[in-house]
């Protein structure tokens, strides 16, 4: 099943390189992946340029998506959990809209950097509030905190809006919906490696998510610190969440239907159920990219919204079908 999927999503992502308001030859798309750069024709120079980025930076932001959802479903024994109520994307939206209205940072990299800090902030300020020190990693604290903060972060966000230019309000409007478009390999190399050690930390953490899934007191009778458990992959999923939201913008919904997709798949060991919602999540966020690039020429449907339209109607199918899986 992980192997049929991961072949599934390697075809999507090809077929993005096809895609777009310019329509490129398959020669072309083969030239500009093998051919060296002083020779590529223009429609060449496009696939190498901008949609080869393009494509990896969406099977990028989706395992980011797909494992920090399920930490988070794993940690909270809530499969309704999402990376969005720690606060989060609230913290990286509030610090991209402070960067772009008193230091006029418009450029993708500067919304990563933003991004990056707002979404740290907002771990430290989580932690601090949820109290981990004082009830061992209660996640109804930390959970709590996380919403109640998001809320302050969104009404900071809300502030600084209505004293912005009208082009710091567009680049927002843009950036919220949530886009692939225009992001170049710098962005990308960042955000991957945030990825890869993410989804190192949730595997090896497999097993003890699995003594969490079962209760406190199992958990305990197993001998997992819930606290140490908690700090090391709520790190985890912090920073992949922030690199995803700064990389890429708020994109709902993919960290909530991926991990439920994977377990229905592959059932509620995390050993199996981390890799297959990391495929998952990337296969979602690449369809919805290609399909968003298709679906209104010349123009596009931003990623952010395409996830949605595509991916609720699925989700329901599949709760509906099937009981969804209890934590």
């Amino acid at each position: 099943m992980l192997v049929a999927a991961a072949a599934l999503t390697a075809l999507v992502a090809a077929a993005g390189l096809f895609a777009g308001s310019r329509d490129v030859p398959a020669a072309d798309v083969w030239t500009a992946l093998i051919a060296p750069g002083d020779t590529l024709s223009d429609d060449a120079l496009i696939v190498r340029l901008v949609r080869v980025p393009r494509a990896v930076l969406g099977l990028v932001v989706g395992v980011c998506l797909g494992v920090a959802g399920t930490l988070m479903q794993g940690l909270t024994r809530n499969p309704l959990a999402e990376p969005g109520i720690l606060g989060v994307n609230a913290g990286a939206g509030a610090a991209v809209v402070a960067a772009m209205v008193w230091l006029d940072a418009r450029q993708p990299i500067a919304h990563l950097g933003a991004a990056f800090l707002g979404a740290g902030i907002a771990t430290i300020l989580v932690y601090l509030l949820g109290g981990l020190g004082r009830r061992r990693g209660d996640p109804i604290r930390l959970v709590l905190a996380g919403a109640g903060l998001g809320v302050v972060f969104a009404a900071l966000t809300r502030v600084l809006l209505l004293s912005a230019p009208q082009d710091v309000y567009d680049s927002y409007r843009v950036w919220a919906t949530g886009s692939l478009q225009g992001r170049g390999w710098d962005v990308v190399a960042v955000t991957a490696a945030v990825a890869g050690l993410g989804l190192a930390v949730a595997w090896l953490l497999a097993p003890q998510l699995n003594a969490v899934s079962l209760g406190d007191e199992l958990g305990r009778a197993l001998g997992v610190n819930r606290a140490l458990v908690w700090g090391i992959a709520g790190a985890a999923l912090f920073a992949l969440a922030g690199a995803a939201t700064a990389a890429a913008g708020p994109i709902a919904f993919i960290g909530l239907a991926a991990p439920n997709v994977a377990r229905l798949l592959v059932g509620p060991d995390h050993r199996w159920l981390v890799p297959t919602a990391a495929v998952a999540a990337a296969l979602l966020v690449t369809a919805a990219d290609v399909v968003g690039r298709v679906i209104a020429p010349p123009g596009e449907v931003e990623v952010g919204v395409m996830a949605a339209f595509l991916g609720a109607p699925v989700f329901i199918a599949l709760v509906r079908r099937r009981r969804m899986a209890v934590l």
